[in-house]
């Protein structure tokens, strides 16, 4: 069987197009494209992704709905922000854990944008108390935390990035072999992809890999801040 092809290089098209002309009038104009060629193919990739994902987890969702699903509105928030253009000129998905809304937890995530084309795996932004639960878990199990981090299957795909602290955090120890870990703000890894794989037959595969590579690394995210994984 073929594998099936999930996005075509008119979503980038679509998104480049967006991008020099980020108004309503033009939007609107082009709805029915914007339909076409990036909101249908990316609910039919979040419905068809659901079932590789819960056999990586079955705490993590892929929810296909067109509202508040996995995903996000190309609609931009500009309550707080000077940049008033209405409209993301990406398309981002994110596979959240099932407790995700109720506490800081881990997640899988797609962002589709020409030239920033990425698959991010982790915890981003987490509160004080799930980042010192991190950290903990870090200390207590250091050697874990490397084999996840460190391992050559992990490191052939992914990167750690992220924000981190400029001082030691907080009631640990500054010399501890592991500061620079310690000391991140964020717990998570991404990797590059270009726009010629994600318009590619098989991305699905291809994406669904990436998860499975990432699975270790999450499962400690996960048993660190309390969440079944």
């Amino acid at each position: 069987m073929t594998p099936k092809r999930s996005f075509t290089p008119a979503l980038f098209s679509f998104l480049r197009d967006l991008e020099a002309n980020n108004d309503r009038e033009w939007f609107n104009a082009n709805k029915q494209r914007y339909e076409r060629s990036v909101r249908q193919p990316g609910l039919q990739f979040v419905d068809d992704f659901a079932p590789h994902l819960a056999k990586i987890s079955p705490h993590f969702v892929a929810d296909a709905r067109a509202n508040g699903g996995s995903m996000f509105r190309i609609y931009r928030d500009v309550r707080f922000t000077r940049d008033k253009t209405p409209y993301k000129t990406n398309t981002g998905f994110q596979f959240r854990h099932e407790a995700g809304r109720d506490v800081h937890a881990p997640g899988f995530y797609l962002n589709l944008e020409p030239g920033a084309v990425f698959a991010g795996v982790g915890l981003w932004r987490p509160d004080a108390t799930s980042a010192r639960s991190v950290r903990e878990a870090i200390v207590e199990d250091p050697v874990r935390w490397k084999r996840v981090t460190r391992s050559k299957r992990f490191l052939d795909v992914y990167v750690l990035e992220g924000d981190a602290l400029k001082r030691p955090p907080r009631d640990f120890d500054p010399e501890h072999p592991l500061i620079d870990d310690l000391k991140r703000k964020d717990f998570i890894a991404s990797t590059h992809l270009t726009q010629k794989a994600v318009t590619s037959e098989g991305f699905l595969d291809t994406y669904a890999k990436l998860c499975r590579t990432a699975a270790p690394f999450m499962e400690f995210l996960c048993d660190a801040v309390g969440v079944p994984f």
